[in-house]
């Protein structure tokens, strides 16, 4: 071998049948696999995290009812409402409760307060589970659905009430559109209402003729122009109410006052402005001649709980509680 070639290197030939040490392969490919498969993990847990807006809902699973979502408040009954909607019994304490009053708009149709007890308006979870105390209410007037109501006050148009006398029903419902029920009858209240002719105002009254202001006697001082002239009890009245209207403002305060049934109630009201006085549930009405006294004498011959009123100003006076 001359020196040229001994100096000159030689190329070694490999293959991987007969090379007994094999190359390990490129982990390269594995690594990039791991990392795609843990970057697809963290994306689905942030989704899962995400969904519907981040928070829980109380909503029912897709392909299931309304009846069968997953509240387990109660008991549901085979029993429906007029629009097939199922019964859901619970027990009577804590049961929700309701108390409707319909008051007339000044402009048009009646202003609905819905008083309720044990029982939230829950909007944002409509369609929801059936969760305690909590849900919405439907109007319904004659039997016939009206609207749905999601707070304690509701103002109905005159429009929406046929001329005629009627009842209006409000009924209280869960999340999940069952009827609340106690004793196997769902929670409820009603209240009758007459619808005017078209063209007028549904709540409709006689204008009671104004009564002979007393002329003061000509030995004594006149009163001043809100100053009630002082005097004992009605001789003809058991309770007498004494109420002062003054600049939009009732004196004293609107309150409540329990009266015994069968008891002759006096309402002496003096106002600053002329209006009516008006007795919801007795339909008893009054002028209110400006700066004048004025007593309406009524028998608590009904049991419960009535509000007295002026039409023009709108105000509740106070309320009696006749038991």
């Amino acid at each position: 071998m001359t020196d040229d070639a001994a100096a000159r290197p030689v190329a070694r030939v490999t293959c991987d049948a007969c090379d007994p040490l094999p190359r390990p392969a490129s982990r390269a490919p594995r690594r990039t696999t791991r990392t795609a498969a843990l970057v697809a993990l963290l994306l689905l847990l942030a989704g899962g995290a995400t969904g519907c807006g981040g928070r829980a809902t109380t909503h029912h699973k897709p392909g299931t009812s309304h009846e069968q979502a997953s509240g387990n408040v109660g008991t549901l009954l085979p029993a429906q409402d007029g629009a097939g909607h199922h019964l859901r019994e619970v027990p009577a304490e804590g049961a929700p409760q309701v108390r409707l009053t319909a008051r007339p708009d000044s402009e048009d149709g009646w202003n609905l307060q819905l008083a309720v007890t044990d029982f939230r308006f829950t909007p944002d979870s409509t369609g929801g589970a059936a969760l305690p105390g909590t849900g919405h209410a439907h109007l319904e007037l004659d039997g016939h659905e009206l609207a749905r109501v999601y707070g304690p006050w509701f103002h109905l148009p005159a429009a929406q009430v046929p001329e005629g006398a009627h009842t209006l029903t409000v009924r209280l419902y869960a999340d999940d559109h069952t009827a609340w029920a106690v004793g196997g009858k769902a929670v409820e209240a009603s209240v009758p209402m007459t619808g005017g002719a078209p063209g007028e105002a549904g709540h409709t009254h006689t204008a009671p003729t104004p009564p002979s202001p007393t002329p003061p006697s000509p030995t004594a001082p006149s009163p001043s122009p809100l100053s009630p002239t002082p005097s004992s009890a009605s001789p003809e009245a058991d309770r007498t109410i004494t109420l002062t209207v003054r600049a939009g403002k009732v004196s004293p305060a609107p309150g409540r006052v329990e009266v015994k049934r069968g008891e002759r109630v006096a309402l002496r009201v003096i106002s600053d402005r002329a209006d009516t006085l008006h007795v919801h549930g007795y339909d008893k009405e009054l002028a209110l001649p400006p700066g004048q006294e004025a007593t309406l004498v009524l028998t608590a011959d009904r049991t419960g709980l009535f509000e007295v009123e002026t039409h023009e100003s709108g105000l509740v006076l106070t309320q009696l509680l006749v038991r």
